[in-house]
Order: structure tokens, then sequence, then C-alpha cells
């Protein structure tokens, strides 16, 4: 399906083999490639410059583009073309979804990218990238503010017509298109139509001032999920007794805005108990638009997330993330550090240090837990033993600085690099590797007799001494 995609962007097609022998081992294959594309986006460039991309660009069905190729892509574009780049950042797009919305088949007039596949057709210079790591993403906006030394600028149709943009001065505008699931209000065609519209919309303007522009359109994850391996293995129909797998369901972050996104907060499960009562505070923090965070502050120094919490454990309870950012002259780079974790309740104030929860400024920090609980990491040290209040957040995500728009930069990990099973299986390694040693060791010691008996001559006699 995702070389399907590709071909109708690129505007060719592509015919299967009937290799019906082969069957299962393709149904195997197939599985596991839909697993492993699961974190995988496309990407689509295209210029209003000639020859920024070779022909042979465009060949890369089935193949992931890690952040390192993307970058061989996007530097001739950068360094040799337009100086004003449009990222159209849209929630969740996969290859798919292409396939069932656009017009493959050549039904045009049922596409929902037609403005798209306008532009395409109309660009001097474009680039189809079906599927590219999720880390490239993640970092596309903080490489091209980097390569274009502009900062990001987010916009809309009416500030866009506001804006006069200079060919000679570089520009980085940022377009969020959303992307609502079927169990939203709208259907996944109408709401791609519309921001095919947007695209098609923005181009315009452009092209009514002449502004020369290179353009990508991506996502910040896919939209489809991966089918499960056992269910594809079992044959195309449904086995009895089978249950569908329930995904996750994904919160947005907690993000503290002033002129921008400045905080981002995120976990899976986010609990804390008073007196060994536990609540549950996900569903009253993520995804909440009236979510209070009176108290929060940022500058470039220091940052504080406040979230305060009516009738909680029956009173009003404030939780305070209290972060720093220093420059250490020995790495030649700001880090950050979580300094500590605040719990306002009933006029006291409860001390937890989080000084582990640290990494580079330019990245966020992530863990798969942040507990005061020893048997989860023990990251949240309690001032004061024992304490009544306790604390558990489940994969953790942090980021106070150097923020881009409203998703996080690449996650430095808490977990270290010598895991249990890497000691295992050094130990066992050393292990294996002394014993032939010493094996090879008691070969090489073996000594040959330097003195044999004849028939012919004497005895030997060994002289025994007393």
């Amino acid at each position: 399906m995702a070389a399907t995609a590709a071909a109708w962007l690129q505007g060719g097609t592509r015919q299967a083999p009937a290799l019906w022998q082969m069957r299962w081992l393709l149904l195997v294959l197939v599985a596991v490639a839909e697993a492993e594309a699961e974190q995988q986006v496309p990407l689509v460039l295209w210029s209003s410059d000639r020859d920024l991309w070779g022909p042979a660009a465009n060949t890369h069905e089935g193949h992931i583009t890690s952040d390192m190729q993307l970058s061989t892509y996007l530097d001739p574009a950068l360094e040799l073309g337009p100086r004003n780049v449009l990222l159209f950042l849209q929630d969740k797009l996969s290859i798919e979804d292409f396939t069932a919305y656009g017009g493959v088949f050549g039904n045009k007039q049922d596409s929902a990218f037609s403005n798209l596949e306008n532009a395409l057709d109309l660009a001097p210079s474009s680039l189809v990238l079906p599927a590219v790591d999720w880390y490239a993403v993640s970092t596309l906006t903080t490489y091209l503010q980097e390569k274009l030394g502009a900062s990001p600028l987010h916009v809309d149709l009416a500030t866009l017509r506001e804006l006069r943009l200079n060919a000679s001065l570089p520009a980085l505008l940022l377009i969020r298109l959303p992307y609502t699931a079927s169990s939203g209000l709208m259907a996944p065609r109408e709401v791609l139509t519309g921001n095919d519209e947007v695209i098609g919309q923005v181009l315009s303007t452009l092209k009514s001032e002449d502004v020369p522009y290179t353009a990508a359109l991506t996502a910040v994850r896919p939209s489809r999920v991966a089918r499960d391996v056992a269910m594809v293995t079992g044959g195309p129909g449904r086995q009895l007794l089978q249950k569908q797998t329930v995904s996750a369901v994904v919160h947005p972050p907690v993000s503290y805005n002033d002129t921008a996104p400045r905080i981002l907060f995120w976990a899976q499960n986010f609990s804390v108990a008073y007196g060994n009562h536990w609540e549950d505070l996900t569903s009253l923090t993520f995804g909440v638009q009236d979510l209070n965070l009176t108290g929060s502050f940022w500058n470039d120094s220091v940052a504080r997330l406040s979230l305060t919490y009516e009738q909680l454990f029956g009173t009003t309870v404030t939780f305070r993330f209290i972060l720093a950012n220093r420059f250490y002259p020995v790495s030649a780079r700001h880090w950050f550090t979580m300094e500590r974790l605040e719990i306002h309740s009933n006029g006291s104030v409860t001390y937890f240090n989080a000084s582990q929860v640290t990494g580079p400024s330019i990245y966020s920090f992530h863990c798969e837990y942040v507990s005061c609980l020893g048997k989860n990491g023990d990251l949240l040290v309690p001032r004061v033993r024992p304490s009544l209040w306790q604390m558990t957040l489940r994969h953790f995500q942090i980021q106070a600085f150097n923020v881009t728009g409203e998703q996080f930069s690449y996650a430095s990990d808490c977990a270290g690099f010598f895991s249990p099973g890497i000691w295992m299986g050094l130990l066992t390694s050393l292990f294996m590797l002394f014993i032939f040693t010493y094996g090879l060791h008691m070969i090489l010691s073996l000594k040959t007799m330097d003195r044999f008996d004849d028939h012919k001559g004497p005895t030997i006699s060994l002289t025994q001494i007393v």
C-alpha cells in the first residue's frame, strides 16, 4: 500500500508479482514491514526553483529515510534554493492516506489532495519520501531554523497576507494543519480536503506576490496503526474469539504559553497519593482546556510550571515543577535541571529533590518512571522522610527551554546505556573469554619429552635423590 501511494505521488504505477507459492511468507513480511513503518511519516517537498533534486531522488519506495539522509536532500534546497521555506505540519498523516483519499485510480474529482497534486505537477523541483523516520521529522523544525538562521514563525492565512516576504532574507513559516480521526466530529476525508484547501490558498498568496519558496508537507506522527502480526500471519480472515487490540489514548501535552509555547509537560499516567490514598490526575491534566496554570513563569534561565487542582483530597493542591538552565564551560553548552518539585496544600509545602531530571537544554527529558517509589527508580527524593505525599509519573517528558511549537524536541532519556541485559551479556562473555584463555594457556604449556629410551643402548637410569 505504501508503494502504491508513493507511485501515485510520483505519477507511476507498479504491479506486484504473482508469487502465490510464497503466500504465507509474504504475509509475514508485510506484517513486519507495517509494524516497522508505524513510526514513519511521509514527507513531500517542492520548490519554485529548478534542479534542486535529481530525478533518481524519488526512488525510495519501501526505504525508511533517516535524519542523516534527509539532511542530504534538504541541504541543496536550503543552500541553493529560495530562502523562504514553508513547513506544512499536520498532526497525523500516513502514506496510506494518499491511497485512501487521493485520486489513485484516475478519480481526480474525488481526490482530497487536488491542490497538492497541482502544486507537484507545476513545481520545477519536487521530492517525495514515502517513509521518513519519526526522529528526523521531530527535529526538522530545529534543523531548518539552524540552516536558515531564522526563528520559525507560526502563521495562518490572515497573518500571511499581512507579511511582506523578501527573497533575500530567510524566513521559516510554520503552518499547522489538523487531522481529526474518524471518531471526531469530521471525517478524515473532510479534514484532509480542508487542509488541502489551506495549502492551495497559501500557495496562491505567495504566487500573487511573486515570492520564491520551498515547501514541505509532513506530520508529527502517523495516522494509521499497524495491524497485529498474529492476525496477519493467521490469514486474511478474522479468527474466532479474537479480540481487537485497543490502542492507548494519547493525550496532548500541557503547554504553558506567554507570547509563544514555553514549557511542555506530558505523562502517560500522573498519579499522586496523600496518606496512601491514590488519585489519578491524568484525565484532569492532559487535554483539559481550562487547566489552571496560575503561577507559571518562564525566562531564559528559570522556568516554573504550576498546576493547581481544586478539591483534591478535600483541598486545593498546587504542583510546581521548577527548572533551571545553566551554561557549563566544560561541555560548552547549556544544560537544564529540574531543581525541585513542590506540593502546596493547606498552607504547607512539601519538597522533592529532582536533580536527576537533567539534560541538554536543546533537548527534552524523558523517563519511563519519575517517582518517589524505590521500585520505580526513586528519581523524586523527599527532603523530609517519611512523607505523606507520594507521586508517580509514567513515561514522563518535559521541556522548558528551546521549545519550538507545541512538540517536544529530541528526548534525552534517563535510561543508562548499560542495562541489566547488557551487563549479563558482558559478564557471560568475559567468563567464556577467561575459560578460553585458560585452556589456550594450558595447551601452550604442554612440553614434549626431550629424552627417549634407545633399545640398542643402555637404559636410562634416574638417580633417586634422597
